[in-house]
């Protein structure tokens, strides 16, 4: 049976600095404070002072033992310790970032000092943190940690197209630029259409007009044409009949399209995990009038600007440029 460790209280230690001034051994210490004496052990060789210049003084003592402890315990506590931290902290996650984000982030540009994404967990799950609401500018707002719950997807299916099993493995690998994920997001009366490349994770949200499959396969022409061929190969798509108009795209940019499997829209996981992201500035319930492109694109930017783990905490903009100039370099 898993147990919780209990830290020792500064009663403890008086009892224990007691009790070794009067030679107690460390087992029967142990077992009169109902504690491992491994615990005791432990606690005797990070807390005891050592005075180099008056060795007589040196000794276990209950109030050293106790502010060596609490000095120690500031140290791992960083974004206590050092308030500066804790606003960059802040202001990331205000900003979209995920905790992990933000630590790989730290790493990346090398600063004065780091802290781990559990740290910030930590920390936002504290007294002092739970006082302040900190956990409000986590990505899921918790007030406690839990597990996530998987997302349910809709049913939907598609005839006479290209199943996504027969893909070439590159594709699949993400060892090739110009690879695209697409789906819908509902709302009321309204759709936007998410479109991610797989490599970058660079995202493209746009509003739909018409919820009919031409429309927005015609939509989708217009946002990729201004990219280079190479930037732009390949669609997957999930079978909703919103997508059965696919062969436009052919036609019209040159892409090719590949489509999930039936029931199978994880098969396009990096669409569906950006959808979430969205999600966070897009519910449900938001009002289908401010759902411009404007405002849409306003969205992307703060996704893109955002580091990712899977990126080695670079920005999906970073990379997406990297690839265009790349191919634009090999075009000249």
């Amino acid at each position: 049976m898993a147990s919780h460790y209990q830290h020792l209280s500064f009663e403890e230690r008086r009892k224990i600095a007691k009790w070794r001034e009067g030679k107690m051994p460390v087992p029967e210490i142990a077992d009169r404070l109902s504690r491992s004496p491994s615990t005791i052990y432990r606690e005797l060789k990070r807390n005891t002072y050592q005075d180099v210049e008056l060795p007589q003084y040196s000794g276990y003592h209950a109030v050293t033992a106790q502010e060596k402890y609490e000095r120690r315990r500031v140290v791992h506590r960083k974004l206590v310790a050092h308030p500066e931290v804790k606003a960059a902290v802040e202001d990331a996650l205000k900003a979209g970032w995920s905790p992990e984000q933000v630590a790989g982030r730290m790493r990346l540009e090398q600063h004065r000092i780091c802290v781990s994404h559990e740290t910030i967990y930590r920390f936002a799950y504290s007294k002092l943190g739970l006082a302040e609401a900190f956990y409000r500018h986590l990505p899921e707002h918790r007030r406690r940690r839990r597990p996530r719950n998987h997302r349910r997807h809709q049913r939907s299916r598609i005839q006479d197209s290209q199943s996504l099993c027969h893909r070439p493995a590159v594709v699949a690998e993400r060892q090739e630029f110009g690879h695209w994920e697409c789906d819908l997001m509902m709302f009321r009366k309204v759709k936007v259409t998410s479109l991610v490349e797989r490599v970058s994770r660079f995202t493209v949200a746009m509003r739909n007009e018409d919820r009919h499959s031409e429309p927005i396969m015609e939509a989708l022409i217009a946002g990729l044409a201004p990219l280079p061929a190479e930037a732009r190969q390949l669609i997957t798509f999930d079978r909703g009949t919103e997508f059965s108009a696919w062969r436009r795209l052919k036609d019209g940019i040159g892409a090719a399209t590949w489509f999930c499997d039936p029931q199978a829209p994880w098969q396009k996981g990096t669409v569906e995990n950006t959808n979430g992201r969205l999600r966070k500035h897009l519910p449900r319930s938001t009002d289908p009038t401010t759902l411009t492109n404007r405002y849409l694109r306003s969205i992307c930017q703060s996704l893109n600007s955002t580091p990712r783990k899977c990126l080695g905490y670079r920005t999906p903009a970073e990379i997406f440029e990297s690839n265009l100039m790349a191919i634009r370099n090999r075009l000249e």
